[in-house]
């Protein structure tokens, strides 16, 4: 199976404040969501793809990591404590978290159990209702400042809102998720095992997977830094979460939406600097 993109996890120390950019920015944001192990976040929805923003709210629940076992709460707080904020975890689509777990197993890729968890959540008319994940992890060794995971959503008709996902800057579609590293093609074979697709694509801006729903690519930093026109975030190796490029309906709307954002102006594009988005790349693309 070839899986999608399914969201990415944007860590952040003012939970509040960064809802405030991002609507800023031209995004319609959800509420505050609070997990019981001590993170709080809020949702922006795309079609099919989301942006998990994501603040310590209660450090003493967070529980710490136990073999086979990965702590969410800890690992974004000590993600926090060394890099300040960014994009910390990129995460797939999965129709079978325990299958996907065992296939991580076997690629040795990683040897982790499934992690299940639900919530109360909200329809647009205030009526409850309960969303469920299961969540199966992978790692690259090489790269400790990202987390990789699968995402299966059991009530997938609680969570996914058409009114959530109107937003102002004309924002219809993840287009691809960009990471850095000084070796891109180290990271193809794991990058082959966690989205299911082997075949990449290698060009001069470094290495290029399409998955079911949008594109994964590893660039060099001094590549990322060129086509993008600021540098991306430092890494202590290996691969590193930079950017999140998304597709919109027009270019005019979504730069009048953006106003005073630090747009940085491409030809077929609009890029909102790490400095202006609480250390993630947000780039706008024509669809």
């Amino acid at each position: 199976m070839i899986r999608g993109l399914d969201h990415v996890v944007h860590c952040v120390r003012d939970l509040e404040a960064a809802g405030a950019t991002y609507q800023r920015l031209g995004f319609q944001v959800g509420v505050v969501n609070r997990h019981p192990w001590g993170t709080w976040n809020r949702v922006v929805q795309i079609p099919g793809f989301f942006i998990e923003l994501l603040s310590v709210g209660e450090s003493d629940k967070i529980v710490p990591p136990q073999p086979r076992h990965v702590s969410f709460g800890a690992y974004n707080r000590d993600w926090a404590l060394r890099n300040g904020e960014g994009l910390s975890c990129l995460v797939l689509e999965t129709d079978n978290a325990r299958t996907a777990a065992q296939g991580f197993r076997a690629s040795a890729v990683g040897d982790y159990e499934p992690f299940h968890f639900s919530r109360q959540g909200r329809r647009p008319d205030g009526s409850a209702v309960t969303v469920a994940f299961t969540l199966a992890f992978a790692a690259d060794t090489g790269s400790p400042d990202v987390c990789f995971f699968v995402c299966e959503q059991h009530f997938p008709e609680n969570f996914w809102n058409p009114a959530f996902q109107v937003h102002p800057n004309g924002a219809t579609a993840v287009r691809g998720i960009v990471l850095v590293a000084d070796n891109p093609s180290d990271h193809h074979g794991f990058l082959g095992s966690f989205s299911g697709r082997r075949e990449m694509h290698a060009t001069s801006l470094g290495i290029v997977i399409t998955t079911a729903r949008g594109e994964i690519a590893v660039m060099e930093p001094a590549v990322f830094a060129n086509v993008f026109g600021f540098p991306p975030p430092a890494s202590r190796g290996g691969m590193r979460l930079a950017a999140i490029r998304l597709g919109v309906a027009d270019l005019a709307q979504a730069r009048a939406a953006l106003g005073r954002s630090g747009v940085a102006v491409g030809r077929d594009r609009l890029a909102v600097p790490p400095a202006h988005a609480h250390g993630a790349a947000l780039i706008f693309e024509a669809e």
